[in-house]
């Protein structure tokens, strides 16, 4: 597993005018994907509310919406250099058990 947010010392300085445009791009996007999902979660609440159960292909939108986020915010906040897709794609959450430590 690699670990998305991890200091790096060194920076370019042509990577941070990229990262601008790149960020705006990045940032309409997520507000799509956004929209979408705050649909799918809106009418997530009433399947819950009606039938007592999640839906699946709801869920995969928004959770797909979740990790795209994460993925994105290491590179939007100047964590990193390594530029991230503009199209989502699936990126694995992991929390660190107590177990593991």
């Amino acid at each position: 597993m690699d670990q998305l947010f991890v200091y790096e010392h060194d920076a370019k300085r042509l990577e941070l005018f990229v990262r601008i445009i790149y960020s705006f791009v990045i940032g309409l996007v997520m507000a799509v994907y956004g929209f979408i999902a705050e649909m799918c979660m809106l009418i997530q609440w009433i399947v819950i509310l009606v039938l007592g159960r999640r839906s699946e292909g709801l869920s995969n939108i928004i959770k797909g919406y979740l990790e795209y986020s994460v993925h994105v915010i290491s590179y939007v906040s100047w964590m990193t250099e390594d530029r991230p897709g503009i199209l989502p794609t699936s990126v694995g959450i992991y929390e660190k058990s107590k177990i593991d430590e």
